[in-house]
């Protein structure tokens, strides 16, 4: 449901495309509609372990709203055929491309709204907000974390699915007017073609081999607060048979059990199945129904209380910015004096600092220090990765804050002491 101009709207009826049938059917609207397409998913974060697409909404202008249910079909590449060659419009794109591209979704020409409105320089990026400014309509959020797994799907998150895709056409005409009238339009063409290209994250599947990275399960909540080498033993193994059981039931693990219990479970180290049964800190789904299961995780930890070695530090990994001081002072001075210049820019141009030149681009030129003339840092840009429009725009500013960086330093070494 959407408010306009104060009142409501009422979508409904809308069916799920979930046949062979149906699909042929919509894939024949498909080609008969005329410009890009709008296209949204939803996933059921909070409630499954995976991370796949259990609805796909497509909406063209003489073709109407498609609503596409992708679990019967497995792939829906058929999709990808239809439309190829056309424009697909996402708003922050880099959330759906992957559960998209897992079933055969491959756009390869791209209009992220998000994006666009970010490179606008506009306030809130969310689609509420940008579909607010830009049409005067308000989407109601009632549905946005609800479980897109169950089945059949109630009919009013479909209308609420539905009005996603329907008015995000609206929005990319005014979105692209705006661009071309900020002269950023050839910008937003560069970041749209690199969300492309960009790596995304693997979609998490059942089928899949466990994370083989051994230091994930440090992504506990709250693990920084234990300190002895069994409480950290106890909660590796707490996190890793949650983990195994959430991918063998197809449940988020925090659903399972929530980080803040095992964490809590950490710190008491329960010396038996009952103590731990009775911790009123140890809750959950399954804390009791799998309780034989937590505490074997446990007893293992207690028995090798060794600390779980860290992976090997990355070489190439920067160190914090407020080490450098010491570290390498002439790349500190070069990064403090480049950031504040590259954020005024950003702010005449009414852009995020980041969308102008993501900060990590510019501390890594700071650090290394080789590059400090224009066609030098010029050069060293594109090479890490920079858009050519963001090289163009900030390779002047850099280069003089180098410069400015490297004579206070000089004039500081010649000055009295």
């Amino acid at each position: 449901m959407a408010a306009v101009d104060g009142k409501r709207l009422e979508r409904g009826g809308l069916e799920v495309i979930d046949t062979h049938i149906a699909l042929s059917d919509a894939l024949g609207r498909l080609e008969e509609g005329t410009g890009p397409i709008a296209i949204d998913t939803e996933r059921a974060s909070g409630y499954r372990y995976s991370d796949r697409a259990y609805l796909i909404q497509i909406f063209r202008r003489g073709t109407g709203t498609l609503l596409i249910d992708p679990i019967p079909f497995g792939s829906l590449k058929s999709v990808t055929e239809v439309i190829a060659d056309d424009e697909w419009i996402l708003h922050a794109a880099t959330q759906d491309l992957p559960c998209m591209r897992d079933i055969g979704l491959t756009p390869t020409h791209l209009f992220d709204t998000e994006l666009a409105a970010r490179l606008l320089g506009m306030d809130r990026v969310g689609l509420g907000a940008v579909v607010q400014e830009l049409l005067g309509i308000e989407l109601a959020k009632a549905h946005s974390a609800d479980d897109w797994s169950v089945r059949p799907l109630p009919k009013e998150w479909l209308a609420y699915a539905a009005l996603d895709v329907e008015l995000l056409v609206d929005v990319r005409d005014e979105l692209a007017r705006r661009l071309t009238d900020a002269g950023k339009d050839d910008w937003a063409r560069e970041e749209f073609a690199d969300e492309l290209q960009r790596p995304l994250n693997p979609v998490k599947h059942l089928a899949l081999e466990p994370d083989a990275d051994p230091e994930r399960w440090r992504s506990l909540s709250g693990v920084h607060q234990l300190r002895s080498p069994r409480a950290l033993a106890i909660a590796r193994e707490l996190w890793l048979s949650r983990d195994a059981y959430a991918r063998e039931t197809d449940t988020a693990p925090g659903r399972i059990i929530p980080d803040r219990s095992v964490l809590a479970v950490a710190k008491a180290q329960p010396r038996s199945k009952g103590q731990l049964g009775s911790m009123s800190d140890f809750t959950g789904k399954q804390s009791r129904s799998q309780l034989d299961r937590w505490w074997d995780a446990v007893a293992a930890g207690r028995e090798n209380p060794a600390p779980p070695k860290r992976a090997a530090p990355d070489s190439n990994r920067l160190p914090p910015l407020k080490a450098w001081e010491q570290k390498r002072p002439e790349a500190f001075a070069r990064v403090s004096a480049a950031r504040p210049a590259v954020a005024e820019l950003a702010e005449e141009l009414h852009l995020p600092t980041e969308n102008l030149l993501t900060p990590s681009l510019l501390r890594q030129l700071a650090w290394d220090g080789t590059a400090n003339t224009e066609s030098e840092i010029r050069s060293e840009l594109r090479n890490l990765g920079a858009r050519q429009w963001q090289v163009d725009m900030t390779t002047p500013v850099i280069a003089r804050s180098f410069v400015e960086a490297t004579q206070d330093a000089t004039d500081s070494d010649i000055s009295p002491r």
